[in-house]
């Protein structure tokens, strides 16, 4: 079954899918949509230490994803805001990240693919890559669930349970960068942070508690892949963006559903 790509490519998406859907719901409760921007960004810094270095891509891109989150994390609060210090540190990254490819001598590289995503050409390998990491993630989630709502909802609340909010920020930053480094190969450095934000976005107007809302996102995001990649099939179009689309109208569907019910 695993010789057919298109087979291979379908359960690529929705192992990505499956390890996007918390997490993604937790980016969209705290408003980090930015902060995973900004690691997907830097990603492409790590595929091109990667091919240098001539180790895993997936090592390569977790190891500078995390260096990057943990760096906007460190630096958040020392004069910069926010906004502005995820802005310089993502695109200095993405550029760097070009840049260092472009000096790579001897090596063929589909800069296309890492930029928007080579689901087609997912290999047993790289099947075993994405299903590991998602495991990890959704292990991790739902090991530290509800110290992460806690700190979510309210900082003084964690302290005054006896948690650490630091430490469930590191979590969520661990959590991320592996998905970062999974995602690459389904919808690549730019598309990431869509398939972070949009089905959990699209979740949030059906759900009724944080734990359905996670469980609905990676349908959504599931059905996304499935569909996009059937599409991409049928019309000939670009796999990773094609399932970023349907995940981009299936929310706008099901936003006009809650406000047609909310107005009713």
């Amino acid at each position: 079954m695993l010789d057919d790509f298109m087979v291979r490519a379908t359960l690529a998406g929705v192992g990505v899918a499956f390890a996007a859907a918390p997490l993604g719901c937790f980016v969209v409760w705290r408003r980090m949509a930015y902060f995973g921007d900004a690691t997907a960004h830097a990603a492409m810094l790590g595929v091109a230490l990667s091919l240098a270095l001539q180790i895993s891509i997936f090592a390569g891109a977790v190891a500078v994803a995390l260096a990057m989150a943990l760096t906007v994390t460190l630096l958040a609060g020392r004069g910069y805001a926010m906004d502005t210090l995820l802005g310089v540190l993502a695109h200095s990254a993405l550029a760097f990240g070009l840049v260092a490819v472009s000096f790579l001598s001897g090596i063929r590289i589909d800069l296309m693919a890492y930029l928007f995503g080579d689901i087609l050409a997912v290999s047993r390998g790289d099947l075993l890559v994405i299903w590991g990491g998602a495991t990890v993630v959704v292990a991790l989630i739902a090991w530290r669930w509800a110290a992460l709502l806690t700190a979510t909802l309210n900082e003084e609340l964690a302290y005054a349970s006896g948690l650490d909010p630091r430490r469930e920020q590191l979590i969520l930053t661990l959590s991320l960068a592996i998905t970062v480094a999974v995602a690459i190969k389904v919808v690549g450095v730019l598309l990431i942070a869509a398939l972070l934000i949009i089905p959990a976005a699209a979740a949030r107007s059906l759900a009724r508690t944080p734990e359905a809302m996670a469980v609905i996102a990676a349908v959504i995001g599931a059905l996304s892949a499935i569909t996009g990649l059937r599409a991409a099939y049928l019309f000939d179009t670009p796999a990773g963006p094609s399932i970023v689309c349907v995940a981009a109208v299936l929310f706008a569907g099901l936003s006009l559903l809650g406000w047609r019910s909310g107005k009713a």
